[in-house]
């Protein structure tokens, strides 16, 4: 099978598109023709191995996963003699960071693992870009404890994760406030209350105090936005923070009757995947799609990535 490759960590031009040997399913496993697939954060911080503790997990001194892909969407080609929930021509999409291989035509997943069937009028590519900015964004309002009536402001709101966090609020009868420099049309269509045209870190003050900043892009810091907050307000963010301030903050956030940092650990299994699902299949879930490529242009792909400039999602089209 065709799949891209790499056998060290590096810039974009370490991946290389090459035959593969096609996996195998073991007995409780599907395998599944990738249709589509994303290039995201979470892969360019994996391929790179930047943070550098990305390789505790990923590898030292090279990675072990030499296929990459978080996210997917496609066909069940075959199931292993276990596998009761799947059937071989359902459409499935999921999540399988710490497995990887997405970035292929065919990919093992386990029957139990975060995936769910793709629903009925969603295509292979909005299935694909569904997962990765969500369930950061479900890991955001987790910790922030948001609940209708709340105000929460979203910076970075037209990326994949602030874009996804957007909806996912609106979905929960809470205020949004939404910030992006870029798509000002675009972000207002996901439901946001209000768009401010402004960089993360340079939002105008206004005098509205929020229950909950969501630094969707890692661009700012606590500090910056802690007098936005209200009384007991939270600030989380998807990245460490100057310093990696973030981590040690939300540590101390038990100690604290006040304002608070709280990081967002992600947690993906079957059950978000399915919420995921069903916010797809009533239309409170809609994925923002910048640009696609085909996979042997998935070098392109990952530049436009890390480049800064994207909108919402990247897809990478595995069969055209």
């Amino acid at each position: 099978m065709k799949a891209a490759v790499r056998t060290r960590y590096g810039p974009p031009h370490v991946v290389r598109i090459d035959e593969v040997p096609a996996p195998e399913p073991a007995p409780a496993e599907l395998l599944v023709r990738v249709h589509a697939t994303t290039v995201n954060r979470t892969d360019c911080a994996y391929r790179s191995g930047t943070p550098f503790a990305t390789r505790v997990v990923s590898g030292f001194p090279a990675p072990r996963a030499e296929i990459l892909g978080t996210e997917f969407a496609g066909v069940v080609e075959r199931v292993g003699a276990q596998v009761t929930a799947y059937a071989i021509g359902d459409r499935v999409f999921g999540y399988v960071e710490g497995r990887f291989g997405a970035h292929a035509e065919l990919l093992t997943v386990p029957e139990r693992g975060s995936m769910a069937v793709v629903p009925a009028g969603v295509g292979y590519a909005e299935a694909a870009a569904a997962t990765e900015g969500a369930h950061y964004a479900l890991a955001m309002i987790r910790v922030a404890r948001t609940r209708p009536g709340q105000h929460v402001l979203v910076l970075g709101a037209s990326g994949g994760i602030g874009s996804a966090a957007v909806q996912l609020l609106v979905a929960g009868d809470v205020t949004v406030t939404a910030v992006t420099r870029d798509a000002v049309d675009r972000v207002a269509g996901l439901g946001a209350d209000r768009v401010v045209e402004a960089a993360a870190d340079a939002v105008p003050d206004d005098g509205t105090r929020y229950d909950a900043v969501f630094d969707a892009v890692g661009k700012s810091s606590f500090g910056r936005y802690r007098h936005r907050l209200t009384e007991r307000g939270v600030y989380t963010s998807s990245e460490l923070g100057p310093k990696g301030q973030n981590i040690p903050l939300s540590l101390l956030s038990p100690l604290s009757r006040g304002r608070r940092v709280r990081f967002p650990f992600p947690l993906h299994d079957r059950a978000m995947i399915q919420r995921i699902a069903h916010l797809l299949a009533d239309g409170r879930l809609r994925p923002l799609i910048d640009r696609r490529y085909p996979l042997d242009r998935i070098l392109e792909a990952y530049r436009y990535v890390e480049s800064g400039q994207k909108i919402g999602n990247v897809v990478v089209d595995v069969v055209r």
